[in-house]
């Protein structure tokens, strides 16, 4: 897989030659980021598509004891993720108000390291 590079705020980059391109596990990680970013009703061509957890905030206040059912769910929506081979290790914390997730994604080229928060 080969994919553009983008910035911290999401903007695509540009590119000069196809070694400035995302290739293997850090293309599939880079995608994956980009469909944790993409929330429920986000996009105008499909809104069933994207990141429900942000919609599961607003019809209740999640807990601690939330944490695996949205680790599961988060790890069922990263397998839906082209490329991805695996998910392991998957964790969900707790920071007070915030919600930490990590887990490694496994790829035909590797592993990448996978942290998003919300």
């Amino acid at each position: 897989m080969i994919i553009r590079p983008a910035d911290e705020q999401g903007d695509v980059l540009p590119v000069l030659s196809r070694a400035d391109m995302l290739q293997g596990a850090e293309a599939v990680a880079a995608l994956v980021r980009d469909r944790l970013e993409l929330l429920s009703g986000e996009w105008w061509e499909d809104p069933a598509r994207g990141n429900a957890i942000p919609d599961m905030l607003r019809e209740t206040r999640l807990t601690e004891a939330d944490g695996p059912a949205l680790a599961a769910y988060l790890t069922s929506y990263i397998r839906q993720t082209s490329g991805v081979r695996d998910v392991r290790d998957a964790a969900f914390f707790a920071e007070g108000r915030k919600f930490r997730f990590t887990c490694t994604v496994g790829t035909a080229d590797g592993d990448a390291e996978i942290r998003y928060s919300m």
